[in-house]
Order: structure tokens, then C-alpha cells, then sequence
């Protein structure tokens, strides 16, 4: 959402009305006049975290000039739009600062702007300096200003920011000249989609696909996603099942002189009730997928369908024309009424004199005025249990396929039944084959997300001490016992609304919390582990106190006590952590710790890396 407008078509000034007399009082008032900045925060959505601000101009108070697009096109008309974009830089810099407002700061400049600044025109190093703010906590937006053919010229200029830890965003994607080429360009850190993807997105299944493609791209290049213009929480849902990152708008904060910055829980909440509501008790929920991957939306076909008022015989002629057809909705001001099926018409019409009575009557006489119509974002295995329950369908019949009540289309159960094959063979590929457990496949996305979306979390690291001495002293059958003991403790003291349990491999096991008393969790985990380790032990007619002799790594003879339970822990917040490889190492260093100790132990890593948006204060403070 640039405070820069779209270039204008000419460079006339505006009325004589809007502005004030003389050309010289315009630039009077373009060079020294009141400038004010206002700001605008990005929110991480799973967890309400803040990104940072987009930092937007006003106009001096009480002036025509007020409004940006009025300001910047009075500007262009007098040839000084380029000394006010660094002069506006300047106010918005200093302001950010002198508020003491935490994250980042999206700064808009315009290609020739930017262009002006590697000649010196704007010392922004300097400016940032002087304002104490942190080059890592600056993205420069580009905007559509005046960029003419000057994009490859940006590129250098690019680097030599980006060396000193500044960032970059395309702004506006979708739009002007914000393609997929500039993209390709500049690498940018951040991507901001236009608001026209944004509005009216959950009725919109190519605004749909178009976000969802661009989210895919972003996952590829490591780029974070904005999406702009966000105003109503349908949006916000939609928007995030998607899988979009961050997301700016009315509906999250109006852009204020001294904005909030406080956390969005009330709105986070209502968001996570939303989603909670769209995907309860669906096999789906898994948040790897994408928001329609096991959903309804999944087995959308086009047919053609009929108003009510159409002659049977009309609709004879169109299963005559698609004899692939078995369904033809009948649809009445885009809200589905009732079907027309091949079989039923056919039987009509095969008795004596009924094409010739009926044929030219309208097909609502001969509808099945009791279709099962789903919603759009209706869980498949909710489908398919309604679709085996309802009396009068089955597996055999169509359905009709709805968004916010108006006809989308229809879906097939063959194709039901093929979705739900896959979905079940996709989650037993990624499955722990000893405990059924999601796999690495699921853990890597899992965590992939949370880094993505911003959430917060804590990942724990749960390990056995001397399992290796165990299983080859008691066979491997023993050792499988032991293990799937390990899984059955770990589910049972988890959130399963909240956490997230996945199984490595052997006997490691990775944990997510979202719980807030997951320390109190763990702890239970330790000692109901221990008790069913003492209940095994006494299965094979040993006692848990008692040791045995193995050999170690280097092949000597010593003595071991039964396996203990391990948990090495470290916080993950948002921004701190880059990937996936970074977290699991942290985890790994914090297992390392709690092995160190003797017997059960949980390990909380309290020392954390540097956030990547930290202020100087901030570092100078800790």
C-alpha cells in the first residue's frame, strides 16, 4: 500500500480551485511546508506477531495538499517530485525513531528516487545513523513512481543497501510494473501482493489460485509474503489458509501518527476460531497442506447448468450434446434449486407419450428438488460421511458444489473416492511405519510453517539415553516395544489442538508446543515414561532398577541402567530463526545438554540468537 500513487498521465498541475495561485507558492509548499508521516503495522498471522510498519506521508494540515496522490501529483507538475519522495523518506525515517516503534520499517521510494540516492542526493546511510535505527530493520519498498527504463540500474544500487543489511519488498505485485520479472531482478526479501488479489478472495477461486501460485514462488525463493488491503476477517481467513505470511489492512489497523503496537490477540483469536470452525473434524487439518487440498473445492468440475423455467426437452438435447454428463444442476439466480439426471429423464421419457407432453413443460417439474449441496470448503471426509448417511444419495450420485451459497459447480464421487485415496496413501508415505507418526516430510513442513507464518512455538527434542546398549542386549523386538512406549507417552501429553508430535526416526522424536504449561507437560512426559519403562522391564522379568552389561561405542564391556527419557527444548520466535536447519540444530545442541545429565531430564536452551529486526537499544539493553 505505497504512499507514492500511480504516475499520472500528464504533467499538468490540478485545478486552480485545489491548489494554491502560483507555481512558486506550490514548490514553497511542497519544499518547506508540514509533512507528516503515519504508519501502518504488518502483522505475522498465525500468532499476531508484528513485522513492522509501512511508513506513509500526509500533506501539510488544512491544505489541498493534504492527500498523497495530491501531494506527489502537484509535485510531478512543478518537477520536483524526486527532491520530495527523499524529503518524505527523511520525515518518515526520523519519526519511526523518534516513536520508538519496534520492527521494521517498509519505507516507499521510486525507482528514479532510489537511482538519486546512490548520487548522493539522499545520504540514507547517514539518515540512518543520525536516527539510530538499525540498517537490518529497513525495507525499502519500490514503488510504481516513474521508473522508466532505468529498473537495470537498480540492481547495483540494490546491492551496495543490501551489503549494509538493508532489504527490500516489491510493492503492489500484480500491478503496474511490479511483474514477475522485477522479481526475478531484485531477489527482494518481502513480497507485496496488490489489494485487487485481496478483496473479495474468498468468493474468488482465480484470486484464489493467482495468491496461491505467488506463495509457491515465495516458498521456492525464501521471500516472504504481504498481502495488502486486507478489510474484513472472511478475507484474513482466506488469505492465511492460502498461505500467505503477513497481511496488512483496514480490518488489522488504519494507518495512525502513533500507531498501536501492542499485540492483535482479540483479532488473532477471532481468526483462529475461523479457521478452527473450517477445518474441525476433517482428515485435512494437517496445516502442510494448502487451504483446499482436502476439501470440496478439491473436486470442482464446470457443466453447464439449467434455469428452471427451460423446457425438459431442452435439457434432453444438452445430455444428448455431453454424453459424458450424468448431472445437470438446475440454478436459479445462481443458487442451486434442484438436479436434472440422465437416468431419471431417460426413464421419463421411455414411457408412452411423456416426451411428447412434458417435453415442452419446464424441467422443475422433473427436478430432484432435494440435492446434496456442500460448501465449498467442506472437509472430504465430511463429504463422504454425508454422502454414505443421507437417504436418497450414496456414493453413486452427484453433488453440487456451492461458494457463500451461489452455484460453483459439481463434484463427483468417483473423484471423492480418488481424493481420499490419495490423501491416505500421502499420509502413510509421510508416517512412521513403527508408530504411525507423521514423518520427517511433515516435521520439516511443520516447522517450515511456523518460521513462515511467524508463529511462536517451542520445539523439543526427545531422546532415549542407552537405547542403543538396550536393544542389542534385548533384541529388537524389545526395542520396538520401547519405542512405540515412547510415542504413546509423548501423545498422550500433548495439546492436540495446539502441539504437534512427529516421530524422526529410532527413537527420536520432535515436539511443537503451542501449550503454555508445555514444561509442565514435559515433566509428565519424564515420569510416565519412567513408570511404563519399570512396567516393561517387569514384563521380561526384570527389574527397572536393575542394570546390565553391553557393549559401548568402543566395543568395551560396561554396565548400563534402563533407558531414561531426554528432552532438550529451545523457543522459537518469530524472526529469530531463518529455516528449518537452524531450528532443528538449536534443538539438537539442546538434546546434546539434557543427555549430559544422568537419569530423566528436560533441557531448556534460555540463550537465544540476535532477531533479525533487533533495535540498537534493544542489543544495548540485553
Amino acid at each position: 500500500m505505497s504512499c507514492l500513487p500511480a504516475p499520472a498521465l500528464c504533467a499538468s498541475p490540478l485545478p486552480g480551485h485545489i491548489l494554491p495561485e502560483s507555481r512558486d507558492d506550490v514548490a514553497e509548499l511542497l519544499l518547506h511546508g508540514e509533512l507528516s508521516a503515519v504508519f501502518q503495522p504488518i502483522l505475522w498471522m498465525r500468532e499476531g506477531a508484528l513485522l513492522g510498519y509501512e511508513g506513509l506521508i500526509r500533506g501539510p494540515q488544512d491544505s489541498p495538499l493534504r492527500a498523497p496522490d495530491r501531494l506527489f501529483q502537484a509535485a510531478r507538475a512543478c518537477g520536483l517530485d524526486i527532491p520530495l519522495e527523499h524529503r518524505c523518506c527523511r520525515v518518515v525515517i526520523r519519526r519511526f525513531a523518534a516513536l520508538g516503534l519496534p520492527g521494521r520499517l517498509f519505507l516507499n521510494i521510486s525507482p528514479m528516487a532510489l537511482l538519486r540516492v546512490a548520487d548522493g542526493a539522499l545520504d540514507l546511510a547517514a539518515l540512518l545513523a543520525e536516527s539510530g535505527l538499525e540498517p537490518a530493520r529497513l525495507v525499502i519498498e519500490i514503488t510504481e513512481q516513474n521508473h522508466g527504463g532505468c529498473w537495470a540500474d537498480l540492481i547495483p544500487i540494490a546491492t551496495r543497501l543490501r551489503a549494509q543489511g538493508v532489504q527490500f519488498a516489491i510493492d503492489d505485485l500484480g500491478s503496474g510494473f511490479s511483474n514477475l520479472g522485477r522479481w526475478l531482478d531484485l531477489r527482494p526479501e518481502f513480497i507485496k501482493t496488490d489489494k485487487v488479489f485481496t478483496t473479495g478472495i474468498q468468493d474468488d477461486l482465480l484470486r484464489q489460485q493467482v495468491l496461491r501460485s505467488v506463495c509457491d514462488i515465495a516458498t521456492v525463493a525464501g521471500v516472504v509474503v504481504v498481502a495488502e488491503g486486507v478489510e474484513t476477517l472472511d478475507e484474513l481467513a482466506c488469505v492465511a489458509d492460502l498461505g500467505v505470511a503477513c497481511a496488512q489492512g483496514y480490518y488489522i489497523d488504519r494507518p495512525a501518527a502513533d500507531p498501536v503496537r501492542t499485540c492483535w490477540s482479540g483479532l488473532i483469536a477471532s481468526l483462529a476460531e475461523r479457521r478452527h470452525a473450517d477445518t474441525r473434524g476433517g482428515l485435512e487439518s494437517d496445516p502442510a497442506h494448502d487451504g483446499t487440498e482436502g476439501r470440496a473445492l478439491r473436486l470442482l468440475r464446470r457443466v453447464p447448468c439449467v434455469s428452471p423455467t427451460l423446457p425438459n426437452e431442452a435439457v434432453f438435447d444438452l445430455f444428448r450434446l455431453h454424453p459424458e454428463l450424468h448431472t445437470i444442476p438446475v440454478v436459479d439466480e445462481d443458487v442451486p434449486v434442484g438436479v436434472l439426471t440422465r437416468a431419471s429423464l431417460i426413464e421419463r421419457f421411455s414411457l408412452p407419450y411423456q416426451r411428447e407432453l412434458y417435453g415442452p413443460k419446464p424441467c422443475r417439474q422433473f427436478m430432484d428438488v432435494a440435492p446434496l449441496v456442500v460448501d465449498m470448503h467442506t472437509p472430504l471426509m465430511t463429504l463422504s460421511r454425508w454422502l454414505a448417511e443421507t437417504e436418497g444419495h450414496g456414493l453413486v450420485n452427484d453433488f453440487i458444489i456451492t461458494g457463500q451459497g451461489r452455484y460453483l459447480g459439481i463434484g463427483t464421487s468417483q473423484d471423492l473416492l480418488q481424493a481420499l485415496n490419495r490423501l491416505q496413501l500421502r499420509a502413510a508415505q509421510h508416517a512412521n511405519p513403527l508408530t504411525q507418526l507423521p514423518g520427517n516430510v511433515p516435521i520439516d513442513r511443520q516447522v517450515q510453517r511456523c518460521l513462515a507464518d511467524g508463529q511462536a512455538c517451542v520445539v523439543c527434542y526427545a531422546d532415549l539415553d542407552h537405547f542403543k546398549p538396550f536393544n542389542d542386549v534385548f533384541g529388537y523386538h524389545c526395542g520396538d516395544d520401547v519405542i512405540q512406549l515412547l510415542g504413546r507417552v509423548l501423545s498422550a501429553h500433548i495439546d492436540a489442538g495446539l502441539d504437534f508430535l512427529g516421530h524422526i526416526g529410532g527413537d527420536d522424536f520432535i515436539l511443537l508446543f503451542r501449550s503454555p504449561d508445555w514444561q509442565m507437560r514435559c515433566k509428565a512426559m519424564l515420569d510416565a515414561f519412567s513408570l511404563g519403562m519399570a512396567r516393561l522391564l517387569d514384563e521380561t522379568g526384570r527389574s527397572a532398577a536393575g542394570s546390565y552389561e553391553a557393549e559401548d561405542r568402543q566395543g568395551q564391556r560396561r554396565c548400563y541402567d534402563p533407558p531414561t527419557l531426554s528432552l532438550g527444548a529451545v523457543s522459537v520466535e518469530p524472526g529469530v530463526y531463518q529455516s528449518r536447519h537452524q531450528v532443528a540444530q538449536a534443538a539438537s545442541e539442546a538434546k546434546a545438554q539434557a543427555k549430559k545429565q544422568s537419569g530423566p531430564c528436560l533441557y531448556v536452551e534460555r540463550r537465544q540468537p540476535k532477531p533479525l529486526f533487533a533495535s540498537r537499544s534493544a542489543t544495548q539493553a540485553a
